[in-house]
Order: structure tokens, then C-alpha cells, then sequence
């Protein structure tokens, strides 16, 4: 991978839900948890939001910076960063895998956190597939996006991968 990933991630994220959480470990990512006095400074850094200008590859090898929440709950971390970054959006053609439901509030037709990654990095030039190993609905997001030929082998997921995918 050619960027450096950074996860701010609301303290009320469920860890166990979280689309990043095989990832913890890897050289090329770093996780906050946004506290209450915590602040980023986002320097050159390509930040993922709705209605920003879309990624191209004149942004690849920036770090990106992500921010792990709700939708409901992304407001408190975003005030949270700081500093001279670039706004950046992924494609709206982009389609998640992702089985999102609430019975409480709307989520706007966003992606999870983990394919707007895989597609950031697609998008800027550099696609990834090993970000999304661990990641049950992976084989779907990849499918429904016509993405296969980005796979290296067929057997790249495992069954445990796909799992929710058939």
C-alpha cells in the first residue's frame, strides 16, 4: 500500500462491529480514539467526505485520514480535526455490500468505513485488495462494483470472507 492510513474513531464505536478492525497491527495504520480533548492535526492529509471533490490519482501517496463512526455521531469527531487537509469524496457510483439497518435513525447511502478506504485507494491509483482480508462482505463489495480483475487469484478470500457474500 502507498499511503499511510489514520483512524480517528468515536469512543462509542462498537469494536466489534468495526469493518477496521483486522487491520489494527499493521505498519502503515494508526488508531485514535477520539476523547474528549483530543485534536488531529490534519495537515496535508486527504480527508474522506461527502460532497467533497472526487479522489483521482493526482492524490495518491497522500495519508488519509479516516474518521470511524456513526453517522449520527460523525459531527463530534470531525470538529476534531484540524489543519490544512484535503477534502476528498469517493465516486457515488461506488455501491456498498455493507447490511446496513437501523430502526432508530437514517444513514445516508454511504459505504463502510473499510470499502471507502479500498476504494480511496483504488480511486488514487494504488487499489489494495489486502485491506479488505478479514472483512465478511468483501467478495460481495468487490463483485457488485466490478472490481474482480483488482483480486489476484480466485481463492484470494477465503470461505470465512465470504461467508455472508452468497
Amino acid at each position: 500500500m502507498g499511503s499511510k492510513v489514520t483512524v480517528i474513531r468515536h469512543p462509542r464505536e462498537n469494536l466489534k462491529k468495526c469493518s477496521l478492525r483486522h487491520l489494527h497491527g499493521r505498519a502503515d495504520f494508526e488508531f485514535f480514539k477520539a476523547t474528549e480533548n483530543f485534536l488531529f492535526d490534519a495537515g496535508g492529509f486527504i480527508l474522506l467526505e461527502i460532497g467533497a471533490p472526487p479522489i483521482t490519482p493526482a492524490d495518491g501517496g497522500k495519508p488519509i485520514l479516516l474518521l470511524d463512526s456513526t453517522w449520527r455521531l460523525l459531527p463530534s469527531i470531525r470538529a476534531k480535526v484540524r489543519g490544512d487537509f484535503i477534502p476528498r469524496s469517493i465516486p457515488q457510483s461506488v455501491r456498498t455490500a455493507y447490511p446496513r439497518v437501523s430502526k432508530v435513525f437514517s444513514d445516508p447511502d454511504g459505504l463502510a468505513t473499510i470499502e471507502a478506504l479500498y476504494a480511496a485507494l483504488k480511486f488514487s491509483g494504488s487499489p489494495d485488495p489486502t485491506v479488505l482480508k478479514g472483512y465478511p462482505f468483501a467478495k460481495k463489495f468487490i463483485e457488485i462494483n466490478g472490481w474482480l480483475s483488482d483480486i489476484p487469484s480466485a481463492d484470494f478470500f477465503d470461505e470465512s470472507e465470504s461467508v455472508f457474500c452468497d
